[in-house]
């Protein structure tokens, strides 16, 4: 069952949930204390280890009655032939069960041979088929034979590794040829050529087989490939132009922009370094004692590195870029703990600081107000007055200034001096252009003019190159 608890925690995996290989340690110890009878306990004991928060919780539950439907359904043989005998029931007799017993004080009569147990007797040819133990659990109804043979044929084909949706039918005959259904469909073929009246009821038993092994293929494609194919989704949403992403799938780029954003802001938060004051590391002060046989001949002192980089983001929200603008903002402002000193200014014509903005609405709300506000035809050499006006001051060694727009001026003054004294002044200077780099100097575009006074540009118009380009500015900033 290792294999199986280790099959279940790569599911939840791929659902998003983050286990690490301790707490993967973790379970196997709980499972091995708990042990694998009691469903609800071995359910909630391994909830305890691997599902955080209440989603984490959710998703949990959902995928292990998915993955261990068929590992607790079956009962000991003796409480399932007490349970038979205490109440028997229409549904768990054999398909070719003559019937119940007749009512009143008529007398039982001896049960009579199907057709199918006349032809399996009679003909030579169906003598592998009367020997079939496959059969044999068909007709007696035997659901934990056939449930432990269903799933012994699942892990013989590596059912778990199925993806597709197209897979579906070459995984359920590569389970039926496993399961030996080929001596079934042989018989079937015989009795047709014979015109057998028990052609009918063997079809029976092979149509339910195979409908049981369909269920099965169902049931694990769904399992498997719900994360899988989330996590295929989520990456060509990553690489496909923000502009060109479907308003339905809005929604989903937004968690996915969090999700990004989170990633990076547990590998830049701010780490503790070792100091000639502040707080005592009594652990590290304790262990460095140990050789002197506990005595603390050497202090040692931490405290957080208060150094905060300041970043000033400078986004076109005209309507050629506005969908990229929204983006970058809100990739922004999910780090707020990794750059608690950020700026926002948007512009077209002319330009605004949009920082307030994003403290009394939701970002997506600030994004779209924005937009309301400075949206309409570009000018930058406007927006790059405007911008010296507001803040220019402000821009020190520590200041990083992006720059979020396609440069086309409407052949405009682009005030390259502007651009000049804000390079000087910043720590660095980044242009991140939406358009291709071979639309860049054509027509009213001012890139390549304006890349002399960046510290740094680049073509960004997907959450791929951008969380690359956050990356690297977070990294920098440090």
């Amino acid at each position: 069952m290792q294999d199986r608890l280790v099959g279940f925690i790569q599911v939840l995996r791929s659902h998003q949930l983050r286990i690490s290989p301790a707490e993967t340690l973790d379970a196997m110890g709980v499972a091995t204390t708990l042990g694998y009878a009691d469903r609800d306990m071995l359910r909630d004991g391994l909830g305890l280890v691997l599902a955080k928060t209440n989603r984490d919780k959710a998703i949990y539950r959902q995928c292990f009655d998915h993955y261990f439907s068929h590992d607790f359904d079956s009962s000991p043989p003796e409480q399932a032939e007490d349970a038979e005998e205490e109440s028997p029931n229409a549904d768990s007799l054999p398909l070719d069960s003559p019937g119940l017993q007749p009512e009143g004080n008529a007398e039982p009569q001896e049960a009579q041979p199907s057709p199918l147990d006349e032809a399996l007797a009679e003909s030579p040819a169906l003598a592998e088929l009367a020997n079939s133990a496959l059969l044999q659990a068909l007709r007696d109804n035997d659901r934990n034979t056939l449930a432990l043979a269903v799933a012994r044929a699942a892990e013989s084909v590596s059912l778990s590794n199925i993806r597709a949706f197209t897979q579906r039918g070459q995984y359920t005959r590569r389970m039926l040829d496993a399961l030996g259904e080929e001596v079934i469909r042989r018989g079937v073929i015989e009795l047709e050529q014979q015109d057998s009246p028990a052609l009918a009821e063997l079809q029976g038993y092979r149509d339910m087989l195979r409908e049981r092994v369909r269920d099965t293929v169902e049931r694990e494609y769904l399992l498997q490939a719900q994360g899988r194919n989330a996590q295929r989704m989520d990456e060509i949403l990553a690489r496909t132009r923000l502009n060109n992403i479907e308003l339905h799938y809005q929604q989903r780029v937004y968690e996915l922009v969090r999700k990004m954003a989170r990633k990076l802001a547990a590998r830049y938060a701010r780490k503790r370094r070792v100091y000639k004051r502040g707080q005592l590391d009594m652990g590290r002060t304790l262990r460095r004692g140990i050789p002197h046989d506990g005595v603390m001949f050497n202090t040692y002192w931490r405290r957080v590195n208060k150094s905060r980089p300041q970043v000033l983001a400078l986004c076109d929200v005209s309507g050629s870029v506005a969908a990229y603008a929204k983006f970058l903002l809100i990739f922004l402002y999910s780090l707020a703990d990794v750059l608690p000193r950020m700026r926002s200014f948007a512009f077209s014509s002319h330009l605004g600081e949009i920082t307030d903005l994003f403290r009394q609405h939701p970002v997506e709300k600030a994004v779209e107000i924005a937009n309301w506000r400075y949206g309409g035809s570009t000018d930058y050499g406007a927006s790059l007055e405007d911008f010296s006006r507001l803040a220019l001051d402000d821009v020190g060694s520590n200041t990083t200034v992006i720059i979020l727009g396609d440069a086309r001026n409407n052949h405009g003054d682009p005030r390259l001096d502007l651009m000049q004294q804000l390079y000087q002044r910043a720590k660095q200077v980044i242009w991140l252009n939406p358009e291709s780099r071979r639309a860049w100097g054509t027509g009213d575009s001012e890139m390549i003019r304006y890349q002399s006074t960046c510290h740094f540009s680049a073509q960004c118009n997907n959450l791929e190159q951008l969380e690359r380009f956050i990356d690297q500015l977070l990294r920098n900033t440090r």
